[in-house]
Parts: C-alpha cells; structure tokens; sequence
C-alpha cells in the first residue's frame, strides 16, 4: 500500500515530465475528480506547462503554469507514466495493470501520459489542493515538534503516528516498524512520551524512511516478513502480539516494547 515512501517514489519519477506541456485531461472514472468535472479541468489544464513536482505526506502535487494537481493514491493506486509502472507492485494488491483501473490520466503533447491505476477507487484527484490541514511531513519531524505535539494526546501512539493531521505520510507497516526499532507499545499513550523518548522516535522515523527509501519502500523493513501468526520479533526471538489500534492491525513484541 503506498505510504509516504512509495509516494515519494512516485513524485521522484513524474519529475521526467516536467518541463511537458498537457494537451487533454482524460477522467476515466468521473468520481475519481472532486470539486471539478473532467471538462472543467481539461479547460484549465490543456496547453500548460508542468513547473514541479512536491509531496506532502501521502500527497503527491503536479505543479502547472495552470494549476496545482493533488494526486492521492490510497491504498492501492500506482502511478503508471508513459506506460510504465513507477512501482511494479503495491503489498496487499494486484500484480496486474488493467485498463478498467485507470481512473485519470494527463496526456502529453507529442505523446506519453500520467496515469493513475487504482483498482480499489480510494483515491481521487483535486485542483489546488488545500494542504493545510496536514501535519508535519514525517521526514521534516524532530524531537521538539513531536514533544509539543503529544502533548495532552491520551490516544494510543500507534494511532497517534497514524493521524495524518499530526504527522502526514506515515502508514500501517511504517508505524510499526518504527515503534519497534525504539521499543516503544503501539498502545502507550502518546501523551506519556518522555523528551528523551520524543527525540529517539524522531530520529527513527526520519532514519527508518531513509533506510526503506533506498531498499525500495515500505514493505522492506525488518519486522515486515514476521507479520504474521508465526512470527517471531527479529530482535529477541519472542513471538509477535497482533493487536488493532486505529482500526488497524498492529504487530509488535510485548516482550521489548514498552
């Protein structure tokens, strides 16, 4: 499922058609718009330049001389340009790129495309994204920001890590591995964090992004593989706990993480 690795894996690649110019805006799945109809858009967008790319959390931005695309991809969209798949495979997707999944494409003067494949619906595309109610981007996270926001939070820290007003991009696989790596319980209160505590978590989870980032994305952490009733924890050799904290389920080991 794309986090806010295999987001920024998506932003890095589309950085091949900056500097095109779009000649049609094509909504395969009308719904997949919001706020704006695909005839609208296509008014606005053909015959503009794309300037930039950015990531915010889970949001990937198309920045034009038109217009700001906010590009959300899920739990199972891809991005697929000039026909190729930025990822070959999302975890807990298809391996296939049907057409019937395309939900919207930018088409490209003199050929080539941007495409979002998303078999599951759950994205959507918006003009001039208003990005202000996330919270900071997870690798921009530090002790102190992260200290002044558990603060007065009685909820669990996996869900803490989870609430994308909080800190945007961290999903399901990534927050446990980072709990795990500072042997910290999903089910802790945020609150209860201490400042020593906050600054670990945030340098684990700008180290872990790092890491995972250059194994290849969210699926390549340590504990990834254990996931599982049979699991063991890689550090001490203990058999996982499997729980459910913000309507997710959570692996961890009971016997380190504390």
């Amino acid at each position: 499922m794309p986090e806010i690795l295999e987001i920024e894996m998506y932003r890095r690649d589309a950085n091949q058609i900056v500097g095109r110019s779009v000649s049609g805006v094509v909504a395969h799945d009308p719904d997949y718009l919001r706020e704006i109809d695909a005839s609208s858009l296509g008014q606005v967008l053909t015959g503009s330049t794309v300037t930039a790319t950015r990531r915010v959390g889970k949001v990937m931005v198309v920045e034009t001389s038109a217009a700001s695309l906010g590009l959300r991809f899920g739990m199972t969209g891809r991005l697929v340009i000039d026909n190729v798949a930025t990822i070959d495979q999302l975890e807990y997707s298809s391996k296939e790129l049907k057409p019937e999944w395309n939900r919207f494409s930018l088409d490209f003067e003199g050929g080539g495309t941007l495409t979002m494949n998303d078999p599951r619906r759950l994205g959507n595309v918006t003009v001039d994204p208003d990005l202000s109610s996330l919270g900071v981007d997870a690798w921009k996270l530090t002790g102190d920001v992260l200290a002044d926001l558990v603060q007065g939070r009685t909820l669990a820290l996996k869900s803490f890590l989870l609430d994308q007003k909080r800190v945007a991009g961290i999903g399901n696989l990534l927050a446990d591995e980072i709990l795990w790596r500072c042997a910290l319980s999903p089910g802790r209160q945020a609150q209860s964090l201490t400042a020593s505590e906050c600054h670990e978590l945030a340098h684990t989870t700008v180290r872990v992004l790092d890491e995972l980032l250059a194994r290849g994305g969210s699926n390549t952490g340590d504990l990834f593989s254990e996931r599982n009733q049979a699991g063991r924890c890689p550090l001490d050799g203990e058999a996982l706990t499997k729980d459910r904290f913000g309507g997710r389920t959570t692996w961890w080991c009971s016997a380190h993480q504390r």
